[in-house]
């Protein structure tokens, strides 16, 4: 499998998240490949073959009906670009007051506890301004 860096370090392929996102986020169950041509003005064969890398990377799933396939974005994947960038959001240890030292479990516990919050935080954020009227 390709490194998701590499596989998200295309812009037509960031395009194409971003739009199974927002059409998620939207209510859809799935985008098909020609309202992806339509909505990125991009050619079929050239939509087809980032949806491969973006399959093969379980970024998108995919759900065939008849002829037609609808993609769905699948953003677990993504965890591993979270994992990477988040020290560099984190806050400077020296502007923090001194705390006692978790025990290892605790302090694993704490960092999947707060990785969920701020997760929770950015979807809910995210559909909050999604509101009409936002």
């Amino acid at each position: 499998m390709a490194d998701i860096f590499d596989v998200i370090a295309d812009g037509t392929r960031r395009d194409i998240l971003q739009l199974l996102r927002e059409r998620g986020a939207s209510g859809e169950k799935g985008t098909s490949v020609s309202q992806i041509v339509s909505a990125l003005g991009v050619s079929q064969p050239t939509v087809s073959k980032h949806l491969k890398v973006l399959r093969e990377a379980s970024l998108v799933s995919v759900r065939e009906e008849g002829q037609h396939r609808y993609y769905s974005l699948s953003p677990a994947p993504l965890d591993a670009v979270d994992d990477w960038l988040f020290p560099f959001f984190a806050v400077d240890d020296d502007d923090l007051p001194a705390t006692p030292a978790l025990p290892d479990g605790a302090a694993h516990a704490a960092e999947v506890v707060g990785r969920a919050a701020a997760s929770a935080k950015h979807a809910v954020t995210s559909v909050f301004n999604k509101l009409p009227g936002r």
